[in-house]
């Protein structure tokens, strides 16, 4: 069990020995996490765009595989808010949210975030995270953590919302129909708040989602809080509703032909290629005439994406029927004098090609499948591959950022040691395996993390049993979640974002610094008004606050130097001191490379025209970490420069790296070794002594205080 490579292979070879003790502490604690888990992944799969079971899909295996291969013992992996955000707003654009279609774009982003961060494992470059500062990732989480909730507001109130380019005119939307609020809907989603607050606050140790979730779901059913009906085209009385679904339902039709041509086609192709290679010219016929009915299909597919926006937006009355006659739906407030509705408000959910299903109720999670996911690899293509690969980058850093800051957090208070490659193994193939079996992409949770701690965990077997416990509920649990509101997963998503709210980390980050305040703001600005494709958001923050670093590089401090009262060489000009005429002493703060050797060159060069009478400049570098070969060309060049106008340029406290440089590339040889001292103070000892032995005549105030 000593074996490294071993332990390297099987990280979770360190739990051993596993005394009884741990396991009894390890198994109530993955049971406590998993009363926290099995309603929140499910609210979390509906925030990603998913069916609400798809949620337990990510909660089952991908949990149990990043505890098991990951290097903190007590972090929660799975299902998260903004990873399920950031995975909602990269598919939206490409499939409708819950079709076939975005499930599978999910569950092969799931796979590319998976392959990226085991990459960046296995190559240890978990260091490449630290491109994303903390100033950006607060910007951006407190603006994902807004529009994480605004995005549930509609589902809060029961009205429909639609998705377009602009997150900000789509809850614009919603807010215009605030007067259509279902109000059954907004008091199973604010009970659900109520009892959640109350308990984190009175009761924190109690499992609080279950329990809102549990006594909602009840009284769900009890009341008979879902109505749903059916209905045709034939129903629909209002014209402009009618028009809109015989659209529809014409273009669905239509959407079906192309694909079935499509189908045919690429048969067709593959059967070319096979035989006549792929630069034949019938071949290189089919495939444009396919490239011709795809681009006719993504038109088709994004016009009924808009019709399903607009039918689900009307609101109709239903007329029931009299003598075996067909229900008839009217627009609201539209319902001929005479005519009595059944007191209902519905709407279309669903447009279909002929039937469409009518929703009068609430809207509860319904059927959820039972039993294990399916296992196999999602259709992969290089197009799809393509449309995914900035937004795998974008979830695959900040899901990790987040995963490695709550194990460190939770490793200050267990002192355990965190290696972040090996946590990004971990977290890479949870959502490899989480790929495999039909979920979208994770990381770690803060929220359960801290449940975890809390309720005891002692290794990562806290995981494996609450992937366990998952897996008992979808065997066994999966009817009972059936009349569970969707108003109520809103509420837990809202009740879990709250928390990340946190405008006083974008605050402190403006007092640390005016660059790290910016960057955070802007990142913040951005990440709104870019939503949903919140990947733009954190790309300007990182960009912004990388360019930020690299002015503040170019325009280090340099200060010309005097002797202070107390001792010490310090900033003239800040503490008033005198100057030397025999020798000017500057201190350069920084780095010395290719982006400030030009201001370091007329800093020197000023300084030196400052004090013309000066014999002597001495370069105080015990800031100077770095030296680059544009740095050592510029220095080389003020050296002779410098001494043919007679001034002695000399250094002190330079860094070994720096040493390295110069003796590397034959600086030290021109600028000489007697010129280089330990200290500025042995320095200006040395050219004391040369003053004296030279009869030179001035005021030298900067040697030591003896």
């Amino acid at each position: 069990m000593n074996n490294p490579l071993l332990k390297r292979l099987l990280p979770f070879l360190r739990w051993l020995p596993y005394a009884g003790t741990t396991l009894r502490a390890d198994f109530i604690a993955g049971l406590t996490v998993a009363l926290v888990l099995v309603p929140q992944s499910m609210a979390y799969a509906q925030l990603a765009g998913m069916p609400p079971y798809y949620g337990l899909y990510a909660a089952f295996l991908p949990v149990m595989v990043a505890a098991l291969w990951g290097s903190s013992n007590q972090l929660g992996t799975g299902p998260v808010a903004v990873v399920s955000l950031l995975t909602a707003s990269t598919l939206a654009p490409l499939a409708a949210p819950g079709s076939a279609q975005f499930i599978a774009l999910a569950i092969m982003l799931a796979l590319m975030v998976g392959i990226f961060q085991l990459a960046l494992g296995a190559f240890k470059l978990g260091v490449v995270v630290n491109f994303l500062s903390h100033p950006v990732i607060v910007g951006f989480t407190n603006a994902a953590a807004i529009i994480i909730g605004l995005s549930q507001v509609n589902k809060l109130i029961g009205v429909p919302m639609g998705r377009s380019e602009h997150f900000i005119q789509d809850i614009w939307g919603v807010v215009q129909q605030a007067g259509d609020t279902h109000l059954p809907t907004l008091a199973m989603g604010a009970a659900a708040i109520a009892i959640m607050w109350a308990l984190r606050k009175w009761a924190p140790k109690m499992p609080g989602v279950l329990i809102a979730v549990a006594i909602t779901t009840t009284v769900s059913w009890s009341i008979g809080f879902e109505r749903n009906a059916t209905g045709r085209i034939d129903n629909v009385v209002d014209a402009e509703a009618r028009t809109l679904l015989s659209e529809h339902a014409r273009t669905a039709l239509r959407i079906d032909e192309l694909n079935g041509q499509i189908g045919t086609k690429s048969a067709e192709l593959k059967k070319l290629q096979k035989e006549h290679g792929e630069l034949g010219h019938e071949a290189a016929t089919l495939n444009y005439e396919l490239e011709l009915l795809r681009l006719q299909l993504q038109d088709r597919e994004n016009e009924n994406r808009g019709r399903n926006r607009a039918i689900r937006s009307i609101v109709f009355e239903r007329v029931p029927g009299a003598d075996g006659q067909p229900d008839r739906l009217y627009a609201e407030g539209r319902v001929p004098q005479g005519e009595q509705s059944d007191g209902r408000r519905w709407r279309i959910a669903r447009a279909g090609k002929d039937e469409f299903r009518l929703v009068g109720g609430g809207e509860v999670v319904g059927r959820v499948p039972e039993g294990l996911p399916s296992i196999g690899l999602p259709k992969i293509t290089w197009e799809m591959i393509g449309s995914l690969l900035s937004a795998t980058i974008v979830i695959s850093l900040v899901g990790f950022m987040e995963a490695i800051s709550i194990a460190k957090a939770i490793a200050a208070r267990t002192k355990q040691k965190i290696d972040p490659n090996q946590e990004l193994l971990g977290q890479g193939l949870g959502n490899v395996v989480g790929a495999l079996s039909q979920a979208f992409p994770v990381s770690g949770s803060f929220s359960r993390s801290a449940v975890n701690i809390n309720a005891g965990a002692i290794t990562g077997m806290s995981s494996v049993f609450t992937g366990l416990f998952v897996l008992l509920t979808l065997l066994f649990l999966t009817p009972l979640l059936y009349h569970l509101p969707q108003a109520v997963l809103a509420a837990v998503i809202i009740m879990a974002v709250i928390g990340l709210v946190n405008f006083a980390a974008i605050k402190h980050a403006w007092q640390a610094s005016r660059h790290d305040g910016i960057a955070a703001i802007v990142t913040f600005v951005v990440t709104l008004a870019a939503a949903p494709h919140l990947d733009s958001g954190i790309l300007a923050g990182a960009g912004l606050a990388i360019l930020l670093y690299l002015l503040r590089t170019m325009n280090p401090r340099v200060a010309i130097l005097g002797r202070h009262p107390d001792g010490t060489l310090r900033d003239a000009k800040l503490h008033n001191l005198p100057a030397s005429e025999i020798v000017t002493a500057v201190r350069f703060d920084g780095r010395l490379y290719f982006a400030n050797v030009a201001y370091f060159e007329d800093a020197i060069l000023e300084a030196v025209a400052a004090n013309p009478k000066a014999r002597w400049l001495l370069v105080v570098g015990e800031g100077i970490n770095e030296l680059d070969a544009s740095g050592e060309e510029v220095v080389h060049h003020l050296v002779e420069r410098l001494r043919s106008n007679g001034v002695n340029m000399v250094f002190s406290g330079l860094k070994k790296q720096v040493l390295d440089v110069m003796r590397a590339t034959g600086l030290y040889e021109a600028v000489g070794e007697q010129n280089f001292y330990i200290t500025a103070d042995r320095a200006l000892e040395a050219i004391s002594t040369e003053i004296e032995a030279q009869g030179i005549e001035g005021a030298f105030c900067l040697l030591p205080i003896k």
